[in-house]
């Protein structure tokens, strides 16, 4: 009898688990049709996904459903590929969130805990400050110091933390990131005080946002977005181990320090593709993955897609209301996530629910 009924509750488990990975991927489907109706000129749903099929699957549309097209335009050539670098980015931060909290076993970590926003700030500002071009076509200097500062200040952060000796290594990463991003901030206020030429650039910058975002940029942010994402995925066993606590799981055959290098490399990469890509954008990388978790659970085979659906929604969403909510005014979207993220993130953690920590996560 015990059996059966441990068969029937794995059983109701994956069931739920399938329902909540189903609502996820709905959620992301819904979020991309509506950011590309939401705009200065809204667009009702069914010429949207008409406009999509026109170019999707032109020979598909009878001759009484041809798009309409100006619609056509607005949807493939102005807001489309705007929605979908929102969503890789939200993607991005979604899953490097979810390896962070199960690396720290601590649903308050951030992917910007290794002081990867500081160093991508500081190679943006100095690209603004310094009027520097890019040697590539598709991606401007902008991004691509912001890319390279990301990754240097994870790097610096790991180095930095593999000397320490008088702690574990995963309390040295968290302690070195807080560290070199007060010392990167730092370098960026005293930056943008010297040169107040592009303040407002800067500051656009620092706040978040996929204005005048275009194909190239999708194509330049996605491989390393994608490449995080399945680094992310291969981490999902290790993690669940760690959730009882390194020794535990170092005595289960895990190695730690390979699963904390891999952790590193995977969220850095992802967030370094994101903020390249829309500048430094707050909780979404927080929040994806607590509603992940009321989804799918702790487990972090699925908790780890799952943010990456719910994170790329979120942002989704936000870059929608943003460019829309004080039209023609467009807002960052820092702001919105900020506004919107900071009070459903604190009622989660008022809810205290028992999937809410990652150390409870199962194999």
């Amino acid at each position: 009898m015990k059996a059966a009924r441990e068969a029937r509750g794995a059983v109701d488990i994956r069931r739920r688990a399938l329902a909540g990975a189903t609502a996820a991927a709905l959620a992301f489907l819904c979020a991309l049709v509506a950011s590309l109706c939401i705009g200065s000129s809204p667009l009702p749903p069914g010429q949207v996904l008409r406009a999509l099929a026109a170019r999707l699957l032109p020979g598909l549309l009878g001759q009484g459903m041809l798009a309409d097209p100006m619609a056509v335009v607005i949807v493939w050539d102005l807001r489309l590929a705007r929605s979908l670098l929102a969503g890789v980015a939200g993607a991005a931060l979604g899953s490097a969130g979810a390896v962070m909290q199960g690396l720290f076993r601590n649903p308050l970590a951030d992917p910007y805990a290794l002081g990867v926003s500081s160093g991508a700030s500081l190679g943006a500002v100095a690209a603004i400050a310094l009027g520097l071009g890019s040697p590539l076509v598709a991606v401007g200097a902008t991004e691509l110091l912001a890319f390279a500062g990301a990754l240097g200040s994870a790097l610096l952060v790991y180095t930095i933390a593999r000397s320490s000796r008088r702690q574990s290594q995963t309390a040295s990463l968290l302690l070195a990131g807080a560290a070199v991003g007060s010392f990167l901030g730092a370098l960026v206020s005293l930056i943008v005080t010297i040169d107040s030429r592009d303040l407002q650039r800067v500051f656009f910058w620092l706040l978040g946002g996929f204005g005048g975002k275009s194909w190239s940029d999708l194509g330049a942010a996605l491989p390393f977005a994608a490449l995080s994402i399945g680094l992310s995925a291969l981490l999902a066993r290790p993690l669940d181990l760690l959730g009882a606590g390194e020794e535990a799981a170092s005595s289960l055959g895990l190695e730690i320090e390979r699963t904390r290098k891999l952790a590193v490399a995977a969220s850095s990469l992802g967030v370094a593709a994101a903020v390249s890509a829309g500048g430094i954008i707050g909780f979404v990388g927080l929040l994806g993955p607590h509603l992940a978790r009321l989804l799918v659970g702790p487990g972090h085979r699925r908790l780890i897609p799952a943010s990456a659906l719910t994170g790329a929604a979120l942002l989704m969403v936000a870059d929608a209301i943003a460019r829309s909510v004080a039209s023609p005014l467009e807002l960052p979207v820092g702001i919105v996530t900020a506004l919107v993220g900071a009070p459903l993130f604190l009622r989660l953690l008022a809810r205290r629910l028992p999937g809410d920590a990652p150390r409870q996560a199962a194999p």
